[in-house]
């Protein structure tokens, strides 16, 4: 993660990654990260039960999976999923990046459903 508030963080070196899905913070703001996310499949379903999480997507798109709908989220475009909210998101194309924004330290509680969620 860079650390002066004068570094250029270029999203195309870090969004290069071939795995699957990497996800990792590149800048932090107040008491939040920022993080960037490239995925070629669907990641697992999870909520954040102390923290807001938004997405901006990038490139390819994201869709966005909850217990009741799927939301497509375009290059270009931005939701935010509310604390305690069940979701997995997954990419539209190939290959989606994204940009993540959520408090720093957020804790993450995996589920095997989204109807395994207590919020």
């Amino acid at each position: 993660m860079q650390n002066s508030s004068f570094d250029v963080i270029s999203l195309s070196s870090e969004s290069a990654a071939e795995e699957s899905y990497d996800n990792h913070p590149i800048a932090k703001v107040n008491d939040h990260e920022i993080r960037i996310s490239t995925m070629t499949e669907a990641y697992h379903w999870h909520c954040h039960p102390d923290s807001d999480e938004s997405f901006l997507a990038l490139e390819g798109g994201l869709f966005i999976d909850f217990d009741d709908r799927t939301v497509e989220l375009l290059p270009g475009q931005m939701i935010t999923v509310g604390r305690g909210v069940c979701h997995r998101t997954r990419p539209i194309a190939k290959r989606s990046v994204n940009l993540t924004f959520e408090r720093a330290g957020a804790r993450t509680e995996w589920l095997t459903s989204p109807r395994a969620s207590n919020g």
